[in-house]
């Protein structure tokens, strides 16, 4: 199905206005949902409109054994649209196409996200491939840095992939619903999860705590899987994820860090991870110095 590059959402975002985006049918039972597996979160669940635009809808009540309404949900969404809008149209941002009475409109990547594509691809990506990602993924955090913006929750799972396979496909830095904005004086207090996250305090979201989850964003578009982990398949339990979590957070509390030895970008991630880099754009300097 066909999905717009970077210039055509542009274009489809000057299509939406807040009276226009209210006329796109509020009855989600007639839309098409996407699979909570390639469109995974905890406060929304995502629809098709048409081919290239994705409703992003909230999810107020819980789906799991108990029906409660769920916090907070509406300022995650509130958080989210601000952010977007401020950060305008970027090639390596998702596109913003305006609000929806039940979301938010968003432009839709070809490929879902980068965690669902490592699952099923990560043997047959190419090094030119992981080596495009690893810059770009440089990239949409040193631009969203430069605009004052925190994400705050990044993993592979915020990263959309877009474009036609098998080495033309981008990516796209998405969620900012947990975002922190000092300007817009906006923070959801929002923490990356274990694998992306330097346990040692303090505990806020700055542009520190990006700088250690780009890390391990980059450590697993290199290798196919999360720090000190070697599988490259989903976590096959709950158990399962929960010791690994134990793990990587006691390592990286230690200051232990995966071996990068050999790896392409390696000293990079090592420098995210123990404290070198105090800036992104001082990550994108070196990776153009090395022309990763």
């Amino acid at each position: 199905m066909a999905t717009p590059c970077h210039s055509e959402a542009v274009r489809l975002a000057s299509c939406f206005t807040d009276r226009g985006a209210a006329t796109w049918s509020a009855n989600l039972a007639d839309l098409e949902r996407l699979p909570g597996a390639a469109f995974p979160g905890s406060t929304a669940i995502f629809f098709r409109l048409r081919p290239g635009v994705i409703l992003k809808a909230a999810v107020k009540i819980s789906e799991n054994q108990v029906i409660k309404e769920r916090q907070n949900v509406d300022s995650y969404f509130n958080i989210e649209e601000q952010i977007l809008r401020l950060l305008g149209p970027h090639p390596k941002i998702v596109s913003f196409l305006g609000p929806h009475p039940s979301g938010l409109l968003l432009a839709e990547a070809s490929h879902g996200n980068l965690q669902s594509y490592l699952y099923k691809h990560s043997y047959s990506i190419t090094h030119h491939l992981r080596r495009k990602w690893f810059t770009q993924a440089v990239e949409s955090i040193a631009f969203v840095h430069s605009r004052g913006v925190v994400h705050s929750d990044l993993r592979p799972e915020n990263f959309l992939v877009h474009g036609t396979a098998p080495v033309s496909l981008d990516l796209w830095l998405c969620d900012f619903g947990g975002s922190t904005c000092e300007e817009l004086a906006l923070t959801a207090d929002k923490l990356p999860d274990s694998g992306f996250f330097n346990p040692k305090p303090p505990w806020k979201s700055t542009y520190t705590v990006d700088i250690f989850s780009l890390g391990s964003v980059l450590y697993a578009i290199v290798t196919g899987h999360w720090p000190f982990r070697k599988s490259t398949l989903p976590f096959a339990s709950v158990e399962e994820m929960e010791e690994y979590e134990a793990s990587v957070d006691a390592n990286f509390a230690d200051g232990k860090f995966p071996n990068v030895a050999g790896l392409l970008g390696g000293d990079v991630m090592l420098g995210c991870w123990d404290g070198t880099f105090s800036k992104a754009s001082e990550i994108m300097a070196a990776v153009e110095e090395q022309v990763i």
